[in-house]
């Protein structure tokens, strides 16, 4: 639909209005706050063709109007700005990435804390399923005389740690040797190619059998478990937001987040994009499905894709700032040293860029 200037103005003097404050917007403050140089009844008369045309509502006769989902889409799509991040906003960031992470889910754990901390939203995010991830190299290390703790590398991250049991009689040099033998027979091997065959097992030395057989129940449990890892952040923040006073509408959305089968599909829709908006109406998508808004990226380390996360929440939301936090930590994510290396030395993501002055020293 094509717009003129002066409509495409007021909508977006609307939404921004709205977002700030969640109470009609009248065309006084339209005028007075955003476009001085029209006149009231100019105004009037644009806000009437807009209601119109179905961007805006008059909840009631006396008082100002609000934008409709079509007003949100249509900022979303072609008015919204760049919003700057502030230092201290910045420093959230780098706090929560500047430490090791060994656990790929450990770094999608704290890009959803960052996002909830920052936008003051309820933050979204699922570990990509394990099954193709590639096989680089197997530690195995000593805890006790009958422990030892195996560590697989792929090249999306590190496994979770598993413990397996080991004969006393086998000595470190032993276990080193095992783990070099394990990762020549395993690198370069998908963990679903290693789950659906045992035939490199059958050429292991009956020495190297049990740490092979848990070698092997590793990277199975990997594979038959759900094929994302759901995190969710900040739940409770929903109620902060004016929408969420009814509530039969908090309601809803709290049985939303609580479904991961109800919402991981509406999250998978757009695995290809690198940042996705989703606003919907009510039943919109899906049966049962509330009106709200979905903003989520995909995030990669060294160029492998993990995951996305995002925030979930009202269609009255800061647009501009959520989309520069998950850009913003996109990119902080992406410079994240390679498994098992200390990350004290990430450079800093296009800092200058990014800033938004503030009093913050």
């Amino acid at each position: 639909m094509k717009l003129s200037s002066r409509k495409e103005q007021i909508i977006q003097a609307m939404v921004e209005s709205f977002m700030s404050k969640p109470q009609p917007v009248s065309s006084s403050e339209i005028q007075k706050k955003h476009l001085p140089a029209l006149s009231s009844a100019t105004i009037r008369n644009e806000l009437a063709a807009l209601e119109g045309m179905g961007f805006l509502v008059q909840p009631h006769a006396s008082a100002g109007r609000v934008p409709t989902i079509d007003a949100y889409k249509f900022y979303v799509e072609k008015l919204m700005p760049r919003r700057k991040l502030t230092r201290a906003e910045l420093k959230i960031i780098k706090r929560h990435f500047q430490r090791k992470l060994m656990e790929i889910d450990d770094v999608l754990r704290n890009t959803a804390k960052v996002i909830s901390e920052i936008t003051n939203l309820t933050s979204i995010a699922f570990v990509n399923s394990a099954g193709d991830a590639i096989i680089e190299n197997i530690k195995i290390v000593r805890l006790t005389p009958l422990t030892a703790l195996i560590v697989i590398v792929t090249d999306r991250g590190v496994l979770k740690d598993t413990q397996a049991s080991v004969s006393a009689h086998l000595n470190d040099d032993f276990l080193n040797d095992a783990a070099e033998f394990a990762t020549v027979a395993f690198k370069g091997y998908t963990l679903n190619q290693v789950a659906k065959t045992k035939k490199v097992l059958k050429e292991v030395k009956k020495e190297f059998e049990q740490i092979f057989d848990t070698i092997f129940k590793i990277l199975k449990n990997h594979v038959h478990e759900d094929s994302a890892e759901f995190v969710l952040e900040g739940s409770s923040k929903l109620l902060e937001q004016p929408e969420y006073s009814n509530i039969e509408k908090a309601r809803a959305m709290l049985e939303l987040l609580d479904s991961k089968n109800e919402l991981l599909p509406v999250l998978a829709n757009s695995d290809d994009m690198s940042l996705n908006i989703l606003i919907s109406k009510d039943n919109e998508l899906k049966a049962g499905m509330p009106e709200c808004a979905i903003i989520t990226a995909n995030y990669t380390v060294r160029g492998v894709n993990i995951g996305k996360a995002g925030v979930i929440g009202p269609v009255r939301m800061d647009y501009p700032k959520v989309v520069s936090v998950l850009d913003h930590i996109g990119r902080t994510i992406n410079l994240l040293p390679e498994p098992g290396r200390e990350s004290e030395n990430i450079k800093e993501v296009d800092v200058e860029y990014d800033i938004e002055e503030d009093d913050e020293e």
